[in-house]
């Protein structure tokens, strides 16, 4: 299958299509300036509230009539260039496919040499967000504002976030599961590729990978090229920085145990240089979002899990002259039988991050609507992922029932190459809804190859079912169409057959934006559906019912920009109580109570309204591997910036085959 670079086929109709759209977009950013000044964010009317009452309505009195002129005046302009963008709408193709052009930085190649299949297994990151970014004046009606610089600063932190170390920090206490600032200082930074366990001589036992250098862009190949060592991973898989820490009577060092650690760490194997590691903690502004907020890894304040600064001899290596700051967060990561005690029996990690996952292999956006939005996105996510398919859909009449003004707004992003890829539109859109060609993008991507030279691909499907509450029926079709599309693409991109297959399946992972939760009683079709009996939901105990430690993803929206959770370490440490997610959390809707969203919530079960999934399957992959869930998170990092928790899902891929 070919992959559409471009999107039209040849550059006289890219030509024609630029000029049309030229002419319709001053009317089009008139009008959307226009309407957004009626409607005033939270945030905007908190920074009103010290200037006259008459400030602001003079401003609009003033503003209004000029809009108003200079719209009418482009009017025709756009009526004209309608007219050609209109028709050129049957030639477009469904999305536009982005390699980096930087060789420097790519490294998809490189990741493909990674796995043979020889060893134990592989691990994969997954992740899904809704950014809502549709145009400014939509955007407002969902509190969040400011369209095109939010599309950037979410492409920063997210790119931020997955190339930094991945550092976990497990406790084994079993009566304290906090760390005091004291612990991090036990903490030894190991040269890329090092592994050891270093034993500073307490009651503590620090064994620590460290994941190599790939900070604000692709992982270059000079962060693989050591990987030797007696505790090497899966082969295939990157390093990890594990930090784990057995606690005495509270869980905290002693002062002459920090005095300890600060002055000495010996490795257990032969004596080799090593950093000292000294845990700075400082408190970043609540109402800060801006360059040194908290949510990226270009801050200078830490999180309230701490930064560890690593010092090298007597002075302190400065941030700003190395390339990946020697800055990083840990993510603390305690122990499922530790962290959730009532949750003994579950057989993966589980946490409310600060952060997105380190090494995040695969990303699929929703709600990425404004073209020029998605520009600036793609432009920022192109740091760290090589392949990005985005401004999936259809506009105008074109094979769809309605008219379609704005595309499906799916975008996906890949550390690995992108072998075929299509799109689908839901025909049965209702309402608002209609106006996007909502839909479904199905991607296969190659992660590797055996030794036979068989290729080891996965498939990966991302899609933004109908909003309107109530309209079950429409969402229970648009699952029925899904399920025949998964099996269309999955048979028209297989070039394998039982006796000679030429590929091995790794994994089939499902995700997006479904607007229905698994607890509300409105929702009780989508939940029973049969697309839950084909994959599964790492959140989902059965229809009705989630796991205690699930939380929702929908956020108040009144709520955004309240100082307790308007940046990522506020909002997670907000979510991790159960007031706190009854205050900040959209809740399932209930016949029984009256309208207050916070005088109904006490009586419903359920930790809010999770309509964002990460779903797997085990079905159609090879017969002689195993996909097991590895860690699952619910994200904090765009704080702010949306009106979705993020989720982030780690499949282990196990071969079932020993070491070399």
């Amino acid at each position: 299958m070919v992959l559409y670079t471009s999107p039209f086929p040849n550059s006289f109709l890219s030509v024609l299509h630029s000029f049309s759209w030229g002419l319709i977009f001053p009317c089009y950013w008139l009008a959307d300036r226009l309407v957004g000044s009626f409607v005033p964010t939270t945030y905007e009317k908190r920074q009103r509230a010290d200037d006259p009452c008459y400030f602001h309505a003079l401003c609009i009195i003033i503003t209004t009539p000029i809009y108003l002129a200079l719209l009418v005046a482009s009017l025709p302009f756009a009526l004209i260039g309608f007219l050609l963008w209109s028709p050129l709408q049957s030639a477009r193709r469904p999305y536009i496919y982005s390699r980096l052009k930087d060789k420097n930085h790519a490294n998809g190649a490189t990741l493909l040499t990674e796995w043979k299949a020889a060893g134990s297994g592989k691990s994969f990151c997954f992740g899904s967000a809704n950014v809502c970014l549709l145009p400014d004046s939509l955007a407002r009606f969902n509190n969040v504002f400011n369209t095109q610089a939010r599309a950037k600063e979410i492409g920063r932190r997210i790119r931020n976030g997955a190339s930094r170390p991945q550092i976990k920090i497990y406790i084994d206490s079993p009566t304290n599961t906090s760390i005091s600032a004291a612990s991090f200082s036990s903490l030894v930074s190991p040269q890329a590729g090092d592994n050891r366990t270093v034993n500073a001589g307490i009651k503590r036992t620090t064994s620590m990978e460290y994941k190599g250098d790939n900070c604000g862009s692709n992982n270059g190949e000079e962060s693989r090229e050591d990987k030797g060592g007696s505790g090497e991973p899966h082969e295939g898989e990157e390093n990890t920085c594990i930090v784990r820490i057995n606690g005495e009577e509270n869980g905290h060092l002693s002062d002459t145990e920090a005095d300890t650690v600060n002055g000495q760490a010996h490795a257990s194997g032969p004596a080799e240089p090593s950093l000292e590691g000294d845990a700075e903690v400082s408190k970043t502004p609540n109402h800060k979002q801006k360059e040194g907020d908290s949510g990226s890894l270009d801050s200078c304040s830490a999180s309230r899990e701490s930064l560890v600064k690593v010092r090298v001899g007597d002075g302190t290596v400065d941030q700003s002259t190395v390339n990946n700051k020697l800055l990083y967060k840990a993510s603390i990561m305690k122990k499922t039988s530790v962290r959730k005690k009532k949750h003994t029996d579950e057989t993966f990690d589980h946490e409310i991050s600060a952060f997105f996952p380190a090494n995040l292999d695969f990303l699929c956006l929703q709600e990425v609507f404004d073209k020029r939005a998605a520009e600036k996105l793609k432009e920022q996510l192109h740091h760290y992922f090589e392949y990005i398919v985005y401004d999936v859909g259809v506009y105008s009449c074109h094979s769809c029932c309605s008219f379609k003004f704005v595309n499906s707004g799916l975008l996906f992003a890949s550390r690995y190459p992108v072998m075929d890829a299509a799109y689908h539109c839901y025909p049965n859109g209702r309402g608002m809804d209609s106006l996007a060609s909502k839909g479904a993008l199905f991607l296969k991507v190659q992660v590797g190859s055996t030794p036979q030279d068989q290729r080891i691909v996965g498939y990966i499907s991302c899609t933004h079912l109908q909003a309107i509450a109530g309209d079950t029926t429409v969402r229970c079709e648009q699952l029925d169409m899904l399920q025949d599309w998964l099996s269309e693409f999955r048979k028209s991109t297989s070039s394998s057959s039982t006796a000679n297959p030429e590929e091995l399946v790794a994994f089939d992972v499902l995700c997006g934006d479904l607007n229905f939760d698994n607890c509300s009683s409105e929702d009780k079709l989508e939940q029973q559906h049969s697309l839950f009996t084909h994959y599964k939901d790492p959140c989902r105990v059965g229809p009705g019912e989630d796991k205690p430690w699930a939380i929702g993803t929908l956020l108040d929206p009144e709520g955004l920009y309240d100082e307790e959770v308007c940046t990522p370490d506020n909002l997670q440490k907000v979510l991790e109580s159960e007031e706190g997610r009854k205050g900040y959390l959209v809740y399932p809707t209930s016949k029984n109570h009256g309208s207050s969203q916070k005088g109904r919530k006490a009586s419903l079960k359920g930790n809010g309204r999770r309509i964002d999934y990460m779903l797997y399957t085990e079905e159609g992959l090879y017969l002689e591997w195993k996909v097991e869930v590895e860690e699952f998170s619910f994200i904090t990092q765009l704080a702010g910036l949306t009106d979705h928790l993020p989720v982030a899902m780690r499949l282990m891929v196990s071969t079932g085959e020993d070491d070399p």
